[in-house]
């Protein structure tokens, strides 16, 4: 089976507050038949980027995600394709 291709439909820059702090800003995608919501663009502490997908946090302090790759190689090749896409967007890398 072929995986799916990681297209972006949004891109909403994060506040200035937000960007201080590494979050760069949100993300819809579609993933073939699917269109997740609430991807998070950063930029982590050794200057790369980064895209983190929605999760919640329970009493415990325990994230479950929502949806996530199911693999490290997964999170790799979504990330490259979407992080392909933004390259065309300046207020990316600003």
């Amino acid at each position: 089976m072929v995986a799916p291709e990681a297209r972006v439909r949004s891109w909403v820059r994060g506040s200035d507050d937000d960007v201080r702090s590494g979050l760069l800003g949100y993300l819809s995608v579609s993933y073939g038949t699917l269109v997740l919501d609430g991807l998070v663009l950063r930029r982590t502490a050794e200057g790369r980027f980064a895209i983190s997908f929605p999760a919640r946090t329970d009493r415990a302090g325990r994230r479950h995600s929502y949806i996530r790759p199911a693999d490290d190689a997964a999170r790799r090749e979504i990330e490259s394709q979407i992080l392909a896409q933004l390259g065309q967007h300046t207020e990316v890398t600003s």
